[in-house]
């Protein structure tokens, strides 16, 4: 027997325990020495103090200067009963402050442990997604074993920044749309056969989108885009396939009937759910700027205007900042951590880093695969291609128009998911389409250099102490990645 049946076979054999290994995998990276380091890294100086005086007051509270340095040795107490100017909605802070309730915040694996979590049921939900989306296991536990050991998905599950968490509540939007999609499928083909047309209500897994949507854009605005995209697919997919299976009247009803009552499902759960996560700030009289209308909502209003103006004015240099035309190729990842760090005896120079380098294989491959999905979409229309396609569009394509802004490419966990889907589909496609041909034998060499290559980088996005030297070859794109 050759080397690649033997491997084939091999794989086989685990693939019913591929989800628990992957699982397993991606807790364990995400997991390991997770207080490390004990220092508020980047800006974990906002958001880990401002869920803390969140869940003491019921509003993000100003800190006093110097508020850092006591609060990594355990003194957490100083802040007021003065509202902050906070620019985020507080979901995702509640979240943060959770384990830190429970545990006690004056350990730092307790700042971080809600992103963690999030970070390893992203895995678990991205391949619930792809199983979904493909019906195949194999091409599942190919996607979530990808973003398992992904740098990038790891520092963003490591470091309390609200962006991981919001990244796990899109796609888990999108898995209930898949869901929603089959259900409606098999109720328009009943109507089909029945010869009847009309409206349907019963939508279990449209609400749960909504809601899941609605707690997106409670984590950070950003989470609007998901929602107008998956919005737009929703409409556009009724009107597709009622005209497909050649429903009467399918031009109105589609257009009409049921586009309102999308409309009444989802927008009323999207919005209890974001209006539910300023609860805190509402009921309280403390907030930023609670008591400057004569009412609580009214004072939302000119708050949100106010949180407006800040983001589309937002042009403070910073040195990572980046470009979104770079995000794809991964032109300017983020150093969210450097220190210099005494070295043994015969070493010149150690330092420790905590760098958001995701895989460069997996991203330049991701690279690679989006535009062969492209171009097969262009060409034939494939619906699996299409929604990959979608959820990469709502987490990428809005960032196009603030190019002049100050945003980083960690921003780029929001699409992420659908990034891994589209390598691991279409590694899947060179699989069983190129049998005889030299791509399907390149395929377990790239899988295996893959894995290499995250063994390579896992000492900078841990942040152990390494030689320079042994930091400084990491940075394969020179200047741009420093």
């Amino acid at each position: 027997m050759t080397a690649e049946p033997k491997l084939v076979a091999l794989y086989r054999r685990f693939l019913p325990q591929g989800y628990w290994i992957v699982t397993l995998v991606a807790a364990f990276l995400r997991f390991y020495n997770l207080g490390y380091p004990k220092t508020l890294v980047f800006d974990e100086t906002y958001y880990v103090k401002d869920a803390w005086s969140l869940w003491r007051n019921g509003f993000e509270s100003a800190w006093q200067t110097g508020a850092d340095a006591k609060f990594v040795t355990g003194d957490v107490s100083m802040f007021g009963h003065v509202g902050s100017f906070v620019v985020h909605p507080p979901l995702g802070k509640w979240l943060i402050a959770l384990p830190m309730a429970l545990f006690g915040p004056d350990n730092s694996w307790t700042w971080r442990l809600t992103v963690a979590i999030f970070g390893t049921a992203a895995v678990v939900l991205l391949m619930l997604v792809a199983k979904q989306l493909t019906g195949s296991r194999s091409l599942a536990v190919l996607a979530g074993g990808l973003m398992a050991i992904d740098g990038h998905a790891i520092v963003l599950s490591r470091i309390s920044l609200l962006d991981g968490i919001l990244m796990f509540f899109a796609l888990l939007a999108f898995y209930f749309l898949l869901l929603d999609r089959a259900w409606a499928r098999v109720r328009y083909q009943l109507m089909a056969v029945r010869g009847k047309s009309g409206v349907i209500w019963n939508r279990p897994w449209l609400v749960a989108c909504a809601l899941a949507l609605g707690a997106a854009t409670s984590v950070k605005w950003s989470g609007l885009y998901f929602a107008l995209f998956y919005g737009l697919y929703i409409v556009v997919s009724e009107l597709l396939h009622r005209r497909r299976l050649g429903l009467k009247h399918w031009l109105s009803d589609a257009l009409a009937g049921q586009t309102l009552a999308n409309l009444v499902l989802m927008v009323p759960a999207y919005l209890l759910v974001y209006l539910a996560s300023w609860t805190g700030w509402i009921v309280t009289s403390g907030g930023w700027d609670r008591n400057s209308r004569s009412n609580w909502w009214e004072s939302l209003i000119y708050y949100h205007q106010q949180i407006y103006n800040f983001h589309v004015n937002l042009h403070t240099p910073h040195s990572y900042a980046s470009n979104p035309l770079t995000w794809l190729f991964m032109g300017r990842p983020v150093a969210f951590w450097y220190e210099s760090s005494t070295c043994p005896p015969n070493v010149n120079g150690c330092s420790a880093a905590i760098d958001a380098i995701g895989n460069p294989f997996i991203w330049w491959g991701a690279l690679a695969a989006l535009l062969y999905l492209l171009y097969s979409y262009i060409k034939r229309r494939d619906r699996t291609q299409g929604l990959i396609l979608l959820g990469l569009a709502a987490g990428y394509l809005p960032w196009l128009t603030y190019m002049q802004r100050t945003i980083f490419q960690f921003y780029a966990i929001d699409f992420e998911p659908f990034y891994i889907i589209g390598l691991a589909y279409v590694l899947r496609v060179l699989w069983y389409r190129e049998r005889e041909s030299r791509w399907r034998h390149a395929i377990p060499f790239y899988l295996v250099s893959v894995c290499l290559l995250s063994v390579f980088y896992l000492d900078l996005w841990w942040g152990f102490v390494t030689p320079y030297w042994f930091w400084l070859i990491h940075m394969w794109a020179g200047s741009f990645w420093i």
